[in-house]
């Protein structure tokens, strides 16, 4: 492929999630010759589902909207174009996770040490679980710094930990380090608001259940030092949080 001009375009995350902001896949427009070129680059260590879409009439082969599954770290083209029509802005959403996965019922470890935590926010929380992808969700109040642990072995698909600031404030939303973990059913680990340098994992590795794979903090819309845990899936195009039953130390923790 011979590139006379390239631009990248940020992805857009087609569903909040607790600081997951950043960008999981790149768009970018490669000339080539009297086509321009609509390549998807794939940023995760795990499967993503994209959509492309025009805001305005364009000619594109095949047409627009179209979606697409890209594996892990895949870098395809998407559609071709018209070079005339690069003033028509192009958008990229990405959902991580194979759409439509069905999370298994497997109960989940206790994410922090036994001895060091308090249940906040449970399902429905009134403070930040009102959302489709964290109304399934829980906040367990600890220390900073105190030890972050796999619920459930995985591969981590995103380790984001460059974040240092935290507080009640939800223009903050999205700036939350995190640790995403993809489970064999499909299914996804958010471990969110660690704390600035607190993330031991890098994307791409397999954890193990019961393994220290961070530090919490208090980053993104964080009232204070906590870790919020979340199993989410791909619903079609959106994040979707799912019910989840975890143990510890006293039996199943009351969630619902």
């Amino acid at each position: 492929m011979r590139s006379a001009r390239a631009w990248m375009l940020s992805a857009l995350l087609s569903s909040a999630t607790a600081g997951a902001s950043e960008g999981v896949t790149d768009l970018v427009m490669v000339r080539q010759s009297d086509r321009l070129l609509a390549v998807a680059q794939n940023r995760m260590h795990g499967p993503v589902e994209v959509v492309l879409s025009a805001s305005g009439a364009v000619a594109t082969d095949p047409p627009l909207p179209l979606q697409r599954v890209l594996a892990a770290g895949e870098r395809a083209v998407l559609a071709e174009l018209p070079v005339d029509a690069g003033s028509q802005p192009l958008a990229l959403t990405a959902t991580p996770g194979e759409p439509h996965a069905v999370a298994r019922d497997v109960v989940y470890s206790l994410p922090v040490e036994e001895s060091a935590y308090e249940l906040g926010q449970g399902f429905h929380g009134g403070f930040s679980h009102g959302d489709e992808a964290n109304r399934y969700a829980v906040d367990l109040i600890v220390a900073e710094g105190t030890a972050v642990l796999a619920a459930r072995s995985g591969v981590v698909m995103q380790a984001t930990s460059g974040y240092r600031e935290g507080g009640a404030d939800r223009s903050l939303a999205g700036r939350a380090n995190l640790i995403r973990v993809l489970h064999d059913d499909g299914s996804m680990a958010l471990y969110a608001h660690l704390r600035e340098g607190g993330v031991t994992v890098r994307a791409g590795d397999t954890v193990t259940l019961g393994q220290v794979i961070g530090y919490a903090g208090s980053t993104g819309f964080s009232s204070g030092p906590h870790l919020h845990f979340a199993l989410q899936v791909n619903g079609g195009g959106r994040l979707v949080s799912v019910p989840f039953r975890m143990i510890g130390p006293d039996g199943f923790l009351p969630l619902r």
